[in-house]
């Protein structure tokens, strides 16, 4: 079966389902966790200081799947890379998928109510996972620098057809309030000169030179002793 359109899964009347039995697998209500489809959450440059940020928020509380907020992050990084290149922005995705969708699947299509009627509030399996969010709850923010603030605004506005919710941009300059960003940062490569040698390679020699010079001392001594 192909995947259900989003407006199956946005109604938050279910009972939310988070349990996950990590440490006593007894205790845990389903057989196995359904992976995030949202692979990254950081995106740009998280070492330079921006001077504006842009929310974008929910009108609505509802239930988003990780699969529609992934397709966001793709649309939005995508032109943010493409106008202000991969050090001109900061990208955060605030929300995290805790919710673990259920579904009693059914046999469908021409009379398919006569091979399967289903039971009355099936418990059905774990199929996905998803997002409850509230009105006015920040999804994904942005930090950009006063004058790319219109680029990044029709970037987010990118993921109106991507999310079961009507959304609008916040444009505003506390930055702070993107909270913390990831520390692990790649160095930048140096370019080594014709000649010079890496640090370690100078180490890795003299230690080169060590063996070969005690190889050839144990010659010398095997040959004294075969004269003696």
């Amino acid at each position: 079966m192909g995947l259900r359109p989003g407006r199956c899964y946005r109604s938050k009347k279910d009972r939310a389902f988070t349990r996950i039995a990590v440490r006593v697998h007894r205790k845990n209500f389903i057989g196995a966790v359904p992976n995030i489809l949202t692979r990254q959450f950081n995106m740009g440059n998280t070492t330079k200081k921006f001077t504006h940020i842009l929310d974008l928020k929910v009108k609505k509380g509802v239930q988003l799947r990780d699969n529609s907020i992934e397709s966001a992050r793709i649309a939005i990084n995508r032109h943010l890379h493409n106008r202000l290149g991969k050090e001109g922005y900061f990208m955060k995705i605030r929300v995290y998928p805790f919710q673990i969708l259920r579904e009693n699947k059914q046999a469908q299509g021409a009379h398919a109510d006569r091979i399967q009627t289903g039971m009355s509030k099936a418990y059905g399996k774990s199929i996905g996972r998803a997002i409850r969010v509230r009105p006015e709850q920040t999804i994904i923010s942005v930090l950009v620098d006063e004058p790319n603030i219109k680029v990044a605004k029709e970037a987010l506005l990118r993921a109106k057809s991507r999310l079961s919710s009507d959304v609008h941009v916040v444009v505003h300059t506390d930055v702070e309030s993107i909270g913390t960003k990831p520390k692990k940062t790649r160095a930048p490569a140096v370019a080594k000169k014709p000649g010079e040698k890496k640090e370690g390679e100078e180490a890795k020699e003299e230690g080169k030179e060590g063996k070969e010079e005690g190889k050839e001392e144990k010659k010398e001594k095997k040959k004294e002793e075969k004269k003696k």
